[in-house]
């Protein structure tokens, strides 16, 4: 019996609306992974500190603030300074279509705009997260 796929939804800085990460919480749970929500006003410390408590396979980070080009690359090098390598970072929300390839660069496996299909999430957490248990 393969494990499930462990997942922390995560919404960093002083962004205040969360339906979007309860929203994929939710599918993602209901499509048999683990997830951890953290809930609101995150700082980058808290999300790599729940990743590594909670031994994610992945971390979802919710940005509708636009501090996306800041928070996302201090998650990632947090992870880095903890030799996490192995956990899928995938952002979600208002991001403009100019930041997606800098952020992809910087280590950001896929990024969500609004209007994503929650099945698409849901597939790409299971093709791509799911390799780490196997």
């Amino acid at each position: 019996m393969s494990k499930k796929i462990r997942v922390v939804v995560a919404k960093p800085g002083l962004d205040g609306h969360d339906r979007g990460a309860k929203i994929i919480a939710r599918a993602l749970r209901d499509a048999g992974m683990e997830v951890i929500y953290t809930g609101l006003h995150q700082t980058p410390e808290q999300i790599v500190e729940t990743v590594i408590q909670e031994d994610a396979d992945a971390v979802g980070l919710s940005i509708l603030s636009g501090a996306h080009m800041t928070l996302v690359p201090r998650i990632v090098e947090l992870l880095k300074a903890q030799d996490i390598d192995d956990v899928l970072v995938t952002v979600g929300g208002t991001i403009p279509a100019d930041d997606i390839p800098e952020l992809k660069e910087l280590g950001v496996a896929e990024v969500f705009t609004p209007g994503a299909p929650t099945q698409d999430i849901v597939e790409f957490m299971r093709a791509n997260a799911s390799t780490r248990r196997n």
